[in-house]
């Protein structure tokens, strides 16, 4: 049984065949293929391409694909496999993709053929909900904003929110989104005394430390709202500027999840009218973000370049954590990440 296993920048070479090291004794002969950029930015411009313009849109090396219908298992992490890759794999049977997204890959095509796709939901949930955490604090506490005044020479206490500057202690927090982030988040806000709030229409059961309400109550209530959704057809924008306007005058925004779950054009007049106190982001509509756009030249904002998941642990446990998967699914266990719909065929010789 061969699987192969392609590299970028994120997630190097040499992580592969550490992290798919126990599928060995199964049968699994592994060979690594790298996606090569130049550099990080060029990577994230791919993925942007293939966000909006589909698995297809950016074509894979010839080096990369070259005998790929002899492979039993693909994963990937970035690396698009569009239809006609997917088409060409004659033996193929499992994709796994390692991170919760699988935009990149041809999941329709795959489908069809009946060819199962997994997927490592929370691999990186622990990095996105840290920094979150450090993006709350930057922004209350104006840290980056008095780090950002110190290198240009200034010595300042003159921030938007002088007169307002809270302790997270007793402070409500809101959580847009219930899933595995916002839970790591909602334990270390608790740890820290606050009120944690939570929306989220599809979570059920024990939600501590969270108490679920609606969003127009979260978004009335919370000094902090911090969005955790999964961006679908339907949560596009789910963060309005109605909803923004419900907003407390003292309270901040940040998003670390997708730039389309909240109303990016909103937000920047609501900050520049001052209706709200600030706003951190990790994710923008535009990637890399412009010079001249908008938030950059807001003071009320903190801005840092799309790093929430981009942790080394993150990158380096993602194959471990696939190779776990594939493992029981070779030993016929579950449960499985099978975000398709399609039973892995597949098992142990």
């Amino acid at each position: 049984m061969k699987l192969l296993a392609i590299s970028d920048v994120y997630i190097p070479a040499e992580f592969m065949p550490r992290g798919f090291a126990p599928l060995a004794e199964l049968g699994v002969e592994v060979e690594v293929r790298r996606w090569e950029h130049p550099t990080l930015v060029d990577l994230q411009q791919a993925n942007l391409a293939i966000e909006q313009g589909g698995p297809d849109a950016v074509p894979l090396p010839a080096h990369v694909t070259e005998g790929v219908d002899a492979f039993d298992i693909i994963c990937v992490q970035f690396a698009p496999l569009g239809s006609r890759l997917i088409e060409a794999a004659a033996a193929l049977k499992v994709v796994g993709v390692l991170r919760g997204g699988t935009e990149n890959v041809a999941v329709d095509v795959a489908t069809r053929r009946g060819i199962s796709v997994l997927n490592t939901p929370g691999r990186n949930a622990r990095a996105v909900a840290e920094c979150a955490l450090g993006l709350i604090l930057s922004e209350v506490r104006n840290i980056a904003r008095g780090h950002a005044a110190l290198k240009a020479g200034r010595w300042t206490r003159d921030f938007p929110n002088r007169d307002t500057i809270p302790e997270l202690n007793e402070k409500t927090v809101g959580l847009v989104g219930y899933g595995a982030v916002a839970r790591l988040l909602a334990g270390y806000l608790r740890a820290m005394g606050s009120r944690v709030i939570a929306y989220d229409p599809f979570v059920s059961g024990d939600t501590a430390p969270a108490q679920m309400v609606d969003l127009e109550t979260l978004m009335r209530e919370s000094d902090v709202v911090s969005v955790h959704a999964r961006l679908t057809a339907e949560t596009q924008h789910l963060v309005s500027e109605r909803l923004l306007r419900l907003m407390k005058p003292t309270a901040v925004l940040i998003n670390t999840a997708r730039s389309g779950l909240v109303d990016e054009p909103a937000l920047i007049r609501v900050l520049q009218e001052r209706r709200i106190m600030g706003a951190a982001l990790d994710v923008f509509d535009v990637e890399p973000l412009p010079p001249d756009h908008p938030l950059v030249h807001l003071d009320n904002v903190t801005i840092v370049p799309h790093i929430g998941g981009s942790s080394l642990d993150a990158f380096r446990g993602s194959p471990k954590l696939m190779a776990g998967h594939l493992r029981r699914m070779l030993l016929g266990q579950g449960p499985l990440p099978v975000v398709n719909g399609i039973p892995p065929p597949l098992r142990a010789v």
